[in-house]
């Protein structure tokens, strides 16, 4: 075991993953010479060779586009975009082409492509580097979504990612890429997509999150004195259900925290899960702590828009009073 931050756990994943499998690649804007703006592949042209890590035009679209020829003839590339507001160009690669390859060969090809990109505010970056834009991937159906909120399950998420069969949207919130130490072995593990992990058990009342919400969640806990149960969901298409209902129905209240605006969030899903399976289960209306409906704003607004330890706090309250 050793101890890392989340940069350094996703560049050992890779490592791993590049030593076991000749088909994996590595791809995108700066990733080989300079080893990613974040320096998440670092070293990894160094020790693998330009056939495997190259740099490649400032285009999204022929990224992702490339990535998708290379998937359907034996290759498992993994396409780093350098901030998730600049994945738009590749938007129709994704939901035309990289979702329906399994369908539209009915089940001839798959298309197992990892496309990773730095995600979220949280570090005053300039516009269109803190989209929170998650559900535009999870309403699109063949694409999994995953992100991960720690060292230790980032690289196993990633992991999991690159040998999945199908192309898998990997969003890694930049706010905590150094912000969270922990020990991460150095061997390669893996981590199921589409399962959650409950973080903390609890009787009072579940607080549902993902990415680095859940280090805003857990400071917040520690100034609540309910019994909380919180959950990271980790890969949020597919869903796990489950974990979400079973949870609900333990403590009949229900509190969900995401940095993406509220509209047509993952929260307004969740709540329509839990409405269909645990409805008489909810001693309160289930409450959301969200970004707003407006483009995220720059440096000075930032720490406003997302959700904080103070809004946690107060929606927690409104829920345990209801």
């Amino acid at each position: 075991m050793t101890v890392m931050n989340m940069v350094e756990a996703l560049n050992s994943a890779l490592k791993n993953e590049m030593q076991s499998d000749k088909t994996v690649l590595v791809l995108g804007e700066d990733v080989g010479v300079d080893g990613g703006v974040f320096r998440v592949t670092n070293n990894l042209l160094k020790q693998f060779g330009p056939e495997r890590v190259f740099d490649t035009p400032l285009a999204e679209s022929g990224i992702v586009g490339t990535s998708i020829g290379l998937s359907v003839n034996g290759f498992k590339p993994v396409a780093e975009i350098q901030f998730d507001g600049f994945v738009h160009p590749a938007f129709d690669q994704l939901i035309s082409h990289a979702s329906r390859i399994r369908n539209r060969s009915r089940g001839r090809f798959s298309c197992p492509l990892v496309v990773r990109s730095p995600y979220g505010g949280g570090i005053k970056a300039l516009e269109h580097h803190s989209e929170a834009m998650e559900t535009v991937y999870v309403h699109t159906p063949g694409l999994k979504v995953v992100i991960p909120s720690s060292p230790y399950n980032a690289k196993g998420l990633l992991i999991s990612a690159i040998r999945d069969p199908d192309p898998v949207i990997f969003l890694e919130p930049k706010k905590v890429y150094r912000a969270i130490k922990e020990e991460v072995p150095e061997k390669s593990y893996t981590i199921p997509l589409g399962k959650a992990n409950i973080v903390q058990e609890g009787s009072d009342l579940t607080i549902i999150s993902f990415g680095s919400m859940i280090k805003t969640c857990k400071e917040a806990l520690e100034q609540i004195n309910y019994s909380i149960e919180l959950i990271d969901l980790q890969t949020l298409y597919p869903l796990d259900t489950e974990t979400i209902i079973n949870s609900v129905q333990k403590t009949g209240r229900c509190v969900i925290v995401h940095e993406a605006p509220k509209t047509a969030g993952i929260g307004a899903e969740i709540i329509a899960r839990i409405n269909e399976k645990a409805l008489l289960s909810l001693e309160a209306p289930v409450e959301r702590v969200t970004g707003f409906d407006t483009i995220i704003p720059l440096g000075k607004r930032e720490d406003d828009y997302l959700p904080n330890i103070k809004r946690i706090k107060k929606a927690v309250e409104k829920v345990m009073n209801f």
